[in-house]
């Protein structure tokens, strides 16, 4: 078996497609396709675009045998295989909905999954649900009860009859699918795209965004329940008829360097991850003295997905410079799954661009007013200027619309925009007005026609008034060696006053060291940040993550307020010092 090709026979067409139909019609006319690799980076499988537009009209037959209604919403555990691409593009074809559903990976035990999926398809109503053989069990259980026309795995479905008349595909005003959102903040909500919106994105991306170019290839470990990965390395690949190499995410995790086999061998020259990525792959590289790669080719290496920072980028790049790897080719970008994916892209092949503001001044005024004291600097990284299409206002609270370096509540408009989340008017109207304005949630500020992401709304820790960003003090925790990971939330204290709260994991447990840590931060915090903070160490890999790699920051403060809580009850106090644990 060998994998796709990267020459193309066919021309590439970024736009002019109605719907992803007519852009897989039209990707089946060349060479190229999706490449499965398995654990030990050997290829496992290979689908061309013709393969896919061909197994994909033969699945859409079955369902239109079953007599569903169109529309009807069919969940897809989204495991990293053919199964689930193929199934996805097989509702396009019966005019249905898919709905990614995510794998266990990291989500608990297995009752909290099941619980999960359970949720997740009552809210979005699926009439069938599919799932590879490996997590067929969980969706069994968690199917109990729930009115589903059929539940099981592909083998199971390939068993039912087909039905062989003329197929109807989903139309441009249609729903593509539905996307839950990583659920940072709140319960994942199903985020309803349409085809017409979707195109409208990847056009945007794959033009302006990317400037794709003949001759690209891109490899991803990215997970295909969430928005980068569905939409940036699936959807767009394919409406740009480009080859694709996949790793399983969970692979990636296990063996990083996998994702640098494939860029070098295959001379990838796309690809895409959260900050975490990059972090855990330099983690790797640091003790390993030899590697042979070449990666000279890579000439976008995305980075989104929540904040962005500079210092282990200059560090993945600095301990990849022998083999290739630019540091320039590092590029920020930020969307949301409510935009269908992109909202702006920083310049293709300029690196990271960081923005230095006085950390006081943004705090007591959201200005981002450049320079400052050595000490009293926070960074931000510039994320480029949207994306063609979009209407951008960055508003106050009284919804007035901000002038340059005001940090505000970001809005944007456009033909990418969500049509709201599924079977929630209430937050759908909560988030989009009427005349299709999105509030992101986002606290955002521009810089000329750029615009520099400052962190969420809901994740601002207010003490006596004053905003404090979590990511400062999370900056502050990431300079010192010792610390492997650090999340920053506010709960409420014992007088109704906001307490910041900074949890850290330990490279080094020996208590000693922990302990001179604390102290050493809290006299750190205190002294460049003016606040006084609880710092509590926390175990190895106990800081939740969502499914797009975000911190949990929400899940985080709820565990923290319970655990604080049942001390309380035990010991009738509460202390508000923040002394280590």
């Amino acid at each position: 078996m060998k994998p796709t090709p990267t020459e193309n026979k066919l021309k590439l067409q970024a736009g002019g497609f109605a719907t992803l139909v007519e852009a897989l019609e039209y990707a089946a006319r060349g060479d190229t396709g999706f490449n499965f690799y398995n654990s030990k980076g050997q290829l496992q499988d290979a689908l061309t675009y013709t393969q896919l537009k061909n197994k994909a009209q033969a699945i859409a037959g079955r369902f239109i045998a079953l007599g569903l209604e169109r529309g009807s919403r069919v969940a897809l555990i989204a495991d990293t295989d053919t199964d689930f691409i193929t199934y996805f593009f097989a509702c396009q074809y019966a005019g249905m909905v898919p709905v990614p559903l995510p794998t266990p990976n990291s989500l608990g035990g297995r009752q909290a999954y099941e619980a999960l999926l359970k949720r997740l398809m009552e809210s979005c109503r699926a009439s069938v649900a599919i799932a590879p053989k490996g997590f067929s069990e969980y969706l069994l259980e968690a199917g109990k009860g729930l009115t589903l026309r059929f539940v099981g795995t592909p083998e199971m479905f390939a068993a039912l009859p087909q039905d062989r008349s003329e197929l109807n595909p989903s139309g441009p005003k249609d729903l593509a699918y539905i996307q839950f959102t990583s659920g940072s903040t709140r319960f994942p909500r199903g985020v309803m795209i349409t085809h017409e919106a979707v195109l409208a994105n990847l056009t945007a991306i794959i033009e302006d965004g990317l400037k794709v170019q003949a001759g690209d290839r891109a490899v991803s470990w990215l997970p295909f329940y969430h928005d980068m990965g569905l939409v940036g390395l699936v959807l767009a690949t394919m409406t740009a008829q480009l080859s694709v190499d996949f790793l399983k995410t969970t692979d990636f995790a296990m063996r990083p360097w996998l994702w640098l086999k494939l860029m070098s061998q295959n001379r990838g020259t796309l690809s895409f991850s959260p900050m975490f990525g990059y972090e855990l792959c330099a983690r790797w590289l640091e003790h390993k003295e030899n590697h042979e790669y070449d990666l000279s080719a890579w000439r976008v290496a995305g980075v989104g997905a929540g904040m962005i920072r500079k210092e282990p980028l200059e560090k993945f790049a600095g301990l990849l410079s022998p083999s290739g790897f630019k540091l320039d080719a590092v590029t920020a970008c930020y969307g949301m799954a409510e935009c269908s994916l992109g909202v702006c892209f920083a310049p293709i092949g300029r690196g990271i661009k960081m923005d230095s503001v006085d950390r006081q001044f943004l705090a007591d005024h959201n200005i981002a007013l450049p320079g400052g004291s050595q000490h009293q600097l926070t960074f931000f990284v510039n994320c480029g200027e949207p994306l063609p299409g979009y209407e951008i206002e960055i508003r106050d609270e009284s919804d007035r619309v901000l002038p340059e370096r005001h940090c505000g509540k970001l809005f944007v408009r456009g033909a990418s925009v969500m049509q709201g989340y599924f079977g929630d008017p209430v937050t759908t109207r909560e988030v989009l007005s009427e005349d299709g304005w999105l509030n992101t949630g986002d606290l955002v500020y521009r810089v000329g026609d750029t615009l520099v992401i400052a962190g969420r709304v809901k994740d601002m820790i207010i003490i006596s008034g004053r905003n404090i960003w979590p990511q400062d003090l999370e900056f502050l925790a990431y300079r010192q060696p010792e610390i492997r990971n650090a999340c920053a939330v506010s709960v409420p204290g014992k007088d109704g006053t906001e307490l910041a709260v900074l949890l850290i994991e330990c490279r080094n447990n020996k208590p000693g060291v922990r302990d001179k840590l604390v102290k050493h931060l809290h006299g750190l915090i205190h002294a460049e940040i003016g606040i006084d903070c609880n710092i509590e160490v926390v175990p190895r890999n106990s800081i939740p993550r969502t499914t797009s790699g975000k911190l949990a920051r929400s899940a985080m403060r709820t565990d923290y307020i319970n655990r604080t809580s049942a001390t309380d009850e035990e010991s009738g106090s509460f202390s508000a010092k923040g002394e280590d644990s």
